[in-house]
């Protein structure tokens, strides 16, 4: 019961299913999903906290910054069923197509003028 009130839980915010939709391409780092967003950088870390206690992502570190990504492959049937339901219902959404051309932009700055500029918001 727990494991799918934490997915429920999850995906009953505009902002993190919009997260997870732009993992759907690959890894992020933190600042490329708080530019995109254009949240808060603590208000991106608890709703990535709580996409990753429904095992709707997974995160690393490296250095002085946190990726996230989708599970892989071989993660519980229930998620990618999920992931695979929002992208069908969402592909042709407005505000995901406009996520998605605004992360074109961020991924083509460089990570650490990206990153002060998100940490100096």
């Amino acid at each position: 019961m727990n494991k799918v009130l934490n997915i429920t839980k999850a995906l009953a915010d505009e902002s993190r299913v919009r997260a997870l939709m732009l993992l759907k391409n690959g890894e992020l780092c933190v600042c490329q999903i708080i530019d995109v967003l254009e949240l808060a950088p603590s208000t991106v870390s608890k709703h990535m906290s709580i996409l990753k206690q429904a095992d709707l992502v997974e995160a690393r570190k490296s250095g002085r910054w946190v990726y996230y990504r989708l599970p892989e492959k071989g993660s519980v049937e229930a998620v990618r069923t999920i992931l695979e339901w929002l992208e069908t219902n969402l592909t042709d959404d407005k505000t995901i197509k406009k996520d998605i051309r605004n992360l074109d932009k961020t991924s083509s700055m460089v990570k650490d003028e990206l990153c002060g500029k998100t940490a100096q918001s």
